[in-house]
């Protein structure tokens, strides 16, 4: 690997770090690539600033603010308290004062006081109203992607201000007078033209199912299967697109599908919804998340399933668990004939939808699965609770299950298992620093950096423990640490899922 050109952040004796000494300016100067026309056009934005840019972006806030009361009522509550400075790990990692989410937040809340308050429109001087000049808009795009959304901050914000909330209507904003992200943008453009977030199509997922079939038989001796669009099955798996060619995920395709065999279940992954993730959800426009959501509806209906259960991806939990209700219907609650005939389509006795570890644990629970747990004991694990599963998301019937049935399924396939510090897990979680439409090779610094309060939180059990192998259920985060981690000098070998370790111990017939 080339040596960076930038400071690698130091690794601190404890798993908690210090509050960073101010460095104004410090990420400045970091600007992902702008989206091209042609993704723009395809989203319905404009892919340049006109001469009235300003004006619209006024007019899209104006409605944001209409649509989601939340955003208008987190712009007026801070006090700038300060109890988030140190929360979010983007701080921590770059000491730059705007990546604090207070500072963050006040990006926007300057201009919404300018032109959405009394107070702002007539003595700006004396409410801290600013004008949105391009200057402020820049800003709005370096700063607003110097954000994954991860929420932290909210759970120790004493007003519960969401600011992943604020990011999402900066996003939508910039989108809106056509400063759209790249790789967020071409990203939703796949999806939407292809099916997957990685543009693979259907002959191709095809032959990549047909080549693990063939690997797994090969490694076990049991002709375990990956079916593709097979109708009457009883269920649908969606699960992200990384798990069906690239390191480690596949590992955890394999892992479902050894659960799978073992169980004796009837199910299909489907080439019309080869895609859990939703990128929508990034870029905070509600109609984008809608369309993408829907290939699922849609598959469901073709296929006829009974149940949908989600992989191992944790902003596609967040979207399926509270937001497909309402998205689709696939959840209570949808009026259209179509949510309608889905309703009465699925099997109601289990969740709809269910992730993949709920299903694991489900059986585990019920004898269903053996495990030889010695297979991994060349493994002494720790497990990373990300994100938007730890802090948008439930599991199971108890408060807390997302923390719960992850490590209860680790500790059924593995004697070695080591949590790491307390205050950098559960709610309190760190972002692994590449998640919210961040996962792009331009943020590179933004990622390393932002990834330090989890390496060192890492590094601390690694250094207690002996821990070789960090567990994950989440695509982004596994992207993010495979490519993060030899920049603290660690093996992107170290870095795997959960049902990766399921797959290395289950007993197959």
């Amino acid at each position: 690997m080339a040596a960076p050109d930038f400071e690698i952040p130091q690794f601190q004796e404890h798993a908690v770090l210090d509050i960073p000494k101010i460095k104004e300016g410090a990420m400045s100067h970091i600007k992902s690539f702008v989206a091209g026309q042609s993704a723009q056009e395809y989203l319905g934005y404009p892919w340049e600033l006109g001469e009235n840019w300003k004006e619209r972006a006024i007019e899209r806030m104006g409605e944001v603010l209409k649509k989601y009361r939340s955003v208008r009522v987190f712009l007026d509550a801070c006090v700038h308290c300060g109890a988030c400075t140190d929360k979010c790990h983007y701080y921590l990692g770059t000491a730059d004062p705007k990546n604090m989410p207070v500072a963050r937040q006040e990006l926007m809340r300057k201009v919404y006081r300018r032109y959405f308050t009394f107070g702002g429109k007539y003595f700006p001087w004396l409410v801290g109203a600013e004008d949105l000049t391009e200057e402020v808009l820049n800003d709005w795009y370096n700063y607003y992607h110097e954000c994954s959304e991860c929420r932290r901050c909210s759970v120790f914000c004493p007003y519960g201000i969401d600011t992943a909330e604020i990011t999402m209507a900066g996003r939508e904003i910039l989108n809106y007078v056509g400063m759209g992200q790249k790789y967020s943008n071409e990203i939703l453009v796949k999806v939407q033209k292809v099916g997957n977030n990685l543009g693979l199509p259907g002959p191709a997922l095809e032959d990549t199912l047909a080549g693990l079939e063939e690997d797994i038989e090969a490694d076990t001796g049991v002709p375990v299967k990956l079916p593709l669009d097979q109708k009457g099955a009883e269920i649908l798996l969606v699960t992200p697109s990384a798990d069906f060619f690239s390191e480690p995920h596949v590992e955890s395709l394999i892992g479902y599908a050894k659960v799978f065999h073992a169980a004796g279940a009837s199910w299909t992954l489907s080439s019309l919804a080869s895609e859990a993730g939703n990128f929508g959800l990034f870029n905070g426009n509600y109609e984008t998340m809608r369309k993408v959501a829907m290939r699922i509806r849609d598959a469901a209906l073709e296929l006829g399933v009974k149940r949908i259960i989600v992989g191992e991806c944790g902003h596609a939990w967040r979207v399926a668990y509270s937001y497909w209700n309402t998205l689709t219907g696939i959840g209570y609650g949808g009026e259209d004939p179509y949510s309608q005939m889905l309703q009465k389509q699925l099997d109601h006795r289990y969740p709809q939808p269910m992730h993949i570890c709920e299903y694991t644990w489900d059986l585990i629970q019920k004898g269903v699965l053996k495990f030889d747990k010695s297979k991994n004991d060349h493994r002494i694990i720790t497990f990373h609770d990300s994100c938007n599963v730890a802090r948008a998301s439930r599991m199971g019937n108890e408060p807390g299950g997302q923390f719960t049935i992850p490590r209860n399924i680790i500790r059924a396939v593995a004697n070695n298992f080591y949590d790491m510090d307390p205050n950098t897990i559960g709610e309190s979680t760190y972002c692994c620093g590449g998640g919210g439409g961040l996962l792009t090779d331009d943020l590179m610094e933004v990622r390393v950096k932002g990834a330090l309060p989890r390496m060192n939180a890492f590094n601390a059990v690694v250094q207690q423990n002996g821990v070789n192998f960090l567990a994950l259920i989440c695509a982004i985060c596994k992207a993010q640490f495979t490519k993060v981690f030899p920049y603290y000098g660690f093996d992107m070998s170290m870095v795997g899922g959960v049902h990766q370790l399921v797959s290395t111990a289950i007993e197959l017939d």
